[in-house]
């Protein structure tokens, strides 16, 4: 579940079968007798014909029948429908009551829109706002995460490589961590101008490694660079003329992603003079 907040209003957003769901409960929590404004929006005749042709294009189970029955009673004084008579009699699915102790009513975000509308135009174009907010962050967080989790596969191709190259098989798993490390130190060095040891002296107390501080494009360069490095191992090369090999490929890569020149280069290490 994710909140946003909407003119002092927390909101829950609610994501089932890949759909997301707005609590209509959380947007009128704060108005005097607000709970009984979605009872007495879902008995309007206006929301139950919108309800009717959402169900329609998206509900393959949605019970026509039973709607027919629930459109011709509404906007009669005796008419009464509450959430759950609705939810049970049609099998809604784009208005859904949830129990526990985040439950409430939730509507698909069409429906949840429809709703904000009803109560105030101000408040709908917030939600839109701020829902529209969440969802650029999410897509943005995706991204990182796809490229964070592709420099982990190829980690795992680049130390399958160290391990049938450079380890030899009387070592301890002391002296097999080590040249792990070593290598791993290969491509932060390249990269970052640093190792992880030296990364960790810089930044006492910080959670995480060098490489979860990294943005998109160095996570990007890193993945290219695991790979290159695997093959550079297979050919034989030393590590000092792989971590020079490296270091310029990572230079050149940096420039065309932040079309910014000269945005990164690294201190030569002794083994580089």
């Amino acid at each position: 579940m994710a909140k946003i907040n909407v003119q002092n209003n927390d909101i829950t957003i609610y994501t089932f079968e890949n759909e997301d769901y707005i609590s209509l409960t959380d947007m009128v929590r704060n108005i005097n007798n607000g709970l009984s404004l979605i009872e007495k929006w879902l008995r309007n005749k206006n929301t139950i014909e919108f309800l009717g042709i959402w169900e329609d294009m998206y509900n393959p189970d949605f019970n026509s029948p039973e709607f027919e029955g629930i459109k011709n009673q509404a906007g009669l004084n005796r008419f009464v429908l509450s959430v759950k008579q609705w939810v049970d009699k049609t099998n809604s699915k784009g208005i859904i009551a949830k129990a526990g102790r985040y439950g409430g009513t939730f509507g698909h975000k069409d429906i949840a829109f429809e709703f904000a509308s009803w109560i105030s135009p101000k408040f709908k174009l917030y939600l839109i706002k701020e829902f529209q907010r969440l969802k650029e962050q999410e897509q943005k967080q995706l991204g990182w995460d796809i490229k964070r989790n592709l420099a982990k596969i190829n980690y795992l191709i680049h130390t399958d490589a160290i391990k049938e190259n450079l380890i030899p098989e009387e070592l301890t798993k002391v002296q097999v961590n080590m040249v792990y490390a070593s290598e791993a130190d290969v491509l932060n060095m390249a990269l970052f101008g640093m190792t992880a040891k030296q990364w960790r002296d810089k930044n006492p107390g910080q959670k995480g490694n060098i490489r979860d501080f990294a943005d998109v494009n160095q996570l990007v360069c890193l993945s290219n660079m695991e790979n290159l490095n695997a093959h550079f191992i297979n050919e034989g090369i030393s590590q000092s003329q792989r971590l020079l090999k490296l270091n310029n490929i990572a230079i050149h890569q940096m420039k065309l992603l932040t079309e910014k020149p000269g945005h990164l280069f690294i201190n030569k290490t002794e083994s580089e003079k």
